[in-house]
């Protein structure tokens, strides 16, 4: 099957030349450097002015997540970069299995390095690379600064196909929606410094983007507690310090009080938080835990309504 996305091929507002940086050439190291800086700070409000389309994204992140099934991420050149990068530190930092987050990158291992020719203008790789890899139920996440990269766009295309909710990110407010696309996520961000360099203020506003989303998923499945990270196991002496730290902070015990928890707990985080701040044994932590689906709050109201 042939993929033919719908998209009308009309200049990025991202190609478009900036009125304040025509001279920029002219200009000394620091005139030069404050230019930027000055562009760059218009990036959060466009961000901003995304929020209520990006609430939609993560409830639905969410709700895949918690139904046992996926999120994808797909994108081309920086798009893709920052989608990688984005994808593989959601293990470190929430512990979170390997498979929940894939970033497909369009060229794949290679074009992380360098680019590969032709790769983002192949919508029919995009298409069949998601159709093989996205299950009903999924969700998946476009990103592009144009709005039209082929890639992209068949990538959502067979990712609809197989039953995935979808999402576009796009730098481009007059680029068309296509059909397979069930939230847009549209960031302003306007002509770049230089024309058509989108690894700047578009590349940036993806960047904060993906942050958030993961990150607002991450605290929505109950991956931390208040603002601390508490999906850690400590499975060394550097990770049992760091838990130590957490548990230390979100109880106020001692470092033995917290260091025994953790024994108890056999180095799980969790466990010992809901175990210290319920005042419950270790059996009713797990359990409170388990159903609830990892969610430390959830689990502490299960146990002892209560507890602040």
């Amino acid at each position: 099957m042939t993929v033919s996305p719908q998209v009308v091929h009309v200049e990025s507002p991202t190609e478009r030349r900036n009125p304040n940086t025509t001279d920029i050439d002219r200009m000394s190291t620091a005139d030069i450097l404050a230019a930027i800086n000055a562009e760059d700070q218009t990036v959060p409000e466009a961000v901003r002015r995304a929020l209520p389309e990006l609430v939609k994204a993560v409830d639905a992140a969410t709700e895949a997540l918690r139904g046992g099934h996926r999120v994808h991420y797909v994108g081309a050149g920086t798009s893709g970069r920052l989608a990688v990068l984005d994808a593989a530190e959601l293990v470190p930092t929430y512990n979170v299995p390997d498979d929940w987050f894939v970033a497909h990158h369009a060229g794949g291992q290679q074009a992380l390095r360098s680019a590969v020719e032709n790769a983002e203008d192949d919508a029919e790789a995009g298409a069949a690379e998601l159709r093989a890899s996205v299950s009903p139920g999924d969700f998946v996440l476009g990103l592009t600064a144009s709005g039209r990269t082929p890639f992209v766009i068949g990538a959502l295309e067979g990712a609809k196909q197989s039953g995935a909710t979808t999402a576009l990110v796009s730098c481009n407010p007059e680029a068309s929606v296509p059909d397979s696309v069930d939230v847009l996520i549209t960031m302003d961000t306007g002509p770049e410094v230089i024309a058509g360099s989108t690894r700047m203020k578009a590349g940036t506003a993806q960047k904060l983007l993906l942050t958030a989303f993961s990150t607002a998923t991450m605290i929505k499945l109950g991956r931390t507690y208040s603002n601390l990270m508490v999906s850690v196991r400590a499975t060394n002496a550097k990770l049992r310090g760091r838990t130590v730290r957490i548990l230390r902070e979100a109880t106020g015990l001692s470092d033995q009080d917290c260091n025994e928890a953790l024994t108890r707990a056999d180095g799980d985080l969790k466990v010992a938080l809901v175990q210290l701040l319920a005042d419950v044994d270790v059996t009713d932590a797990v359990a409170a835990l388990e159903a609830t689906g990892g969610h430390v709050r959830a689990a502490l109201d299960a146990v002892r309504p209560t507890v602040p």
